[in-house]
């Protein structure tokens, strides 16, 4: 009765394995499964021509039974190549969805396959990348400023910083919180989107010491490629016109006066000592950057003879 059923049946799976092996050709990495599935097929092929030369020679019974016991233990003995399919992942013994039931010859899921293949992971991330996220990878993963594209690179924050000039003096801040907190640097923060960079200049130094500069003077711009994706524009203003009071100090800075001749560069973020000499004397420069963090990784700063930013427009 079962022998019946396995002919009637005979030509169902034989269709059956050959759309199996067809749908096998979609993934990649699947020799061994596809071979597998063709064994299969020799294997019922055999089986079946065996019960219809008994059936047709009208062979005992117990002759057909044999010979599909046969063909089962054929696949049970050379299961590592006519069985290489599995349900779950081998490493984490997650359920495998069905692609990778019946293709990926390393019966992997996707998680542990990536940990398995770093660089394959690096390859297919790169060629689904949009171009902003490709561009975006460049700007993160340099480590020489000259490697980075600047004519296609965009701030993600645009900020100002306004040295206070009283003869000698200089007036500079203790950055209490925030970025840089801990370190000595000039008033200064991010532009809104409302006003211009000088308005900044004027805003954030009355904020932050009390005192309302007039006529700042714009002397270079900072380009900050962070590590972690953060872009940073910065405009140098210096100023010697003030009024009002100076205050102790806000939530976030502490002012103070300082001679100039004993700045203590130790105290502020690496980059200061490569261009602030220059904006002291008075020049204009650019300055392009590279940190991870609060360590340097590369710069460059030149000194410029017209206005030294690639935004150099005053409005935002």
């Amino acid at each position: 009765m079962l022998l019946n059923v396995f002919q009637e049946l005979f030509t169902w799976m034989m269709l059956f394995i050959i759309l199996l092996n067809i749908s096998q050709r979609k993934y990649p990495r699947t020799e061994r499964k596809r071979k597998a599935t063709i064994l299969i097929a020799v294997d019922f092929l055999v089986v079946y021509s065996l019960v219809a030369i008994s059936s047709i020679y009208a062979l005992p019974s117990w002759v057909g039974w044999a010979c599909l016991v046969l063909g089962i233990a054929a696949i049970i003995i050379f299961r590592r190549s006519m069985w290489p399919f599995r349900l779950h992942c081998s490493q984490c013994g997650k359920r495998l969805e069905y692609s990778r039931v019946i293709g990926y010859d390393e019966n992997l899921c996707q998680e542990c396959y990536w940990a398995s293949h770093p660089e394959e992971k690096e390859r297919e991330e790169a060629r689904t990348r949009s171009p902003e996220e490709i561009l975006e990878q460049r700007f993160t993963s340099a480590d020489h400023v000259d490697d980075i594209p600047w004519n296609e690179w965009e701030p993600t924050e645009r900020c100002v910083l306004t040295y206070v000039i009283d003869g000698s003096r200089i007036l500079l801040i203790l950055k209490k919180r925030g970025l840089g907190e801990g370190y000595i640097n000039a008033p200064g923060g991010h532009i809104e989107l409302e006003e211009t960079k000088t308005e900044a200049a004027i805003r954030e130094t009355e904020e932050e010491t009390g005192l309302r500069i007039s006529d700042p003077e714009e002397r270079g711009v900072l380009h900050f490629q962070f590590k972690d994706g953060m872009r940073m524009l910065g405009y140098v203003f210096f100023a010697h016109k003030w009024e009002g009071e100076l205050i102790d100090e806000c939530e976030e800075t502490k002012p103070f006066w300082t001679e100039i001749d004993s700045l203590d560069y130790s105290a502020m973020w690496e980059d200061d000592r490569l261009w602030l000499p220059l904006a002291l004397e008075g020049r204009r420069f650019s300055g392009y950057f590279i940190f991870d963090g609060r360590t340097m990784i590369d710069s460059r700063v030149t000194e410029e003879e017209e206005e030294p930013s690639l935004y150099n427009e005053d409005t935002e």
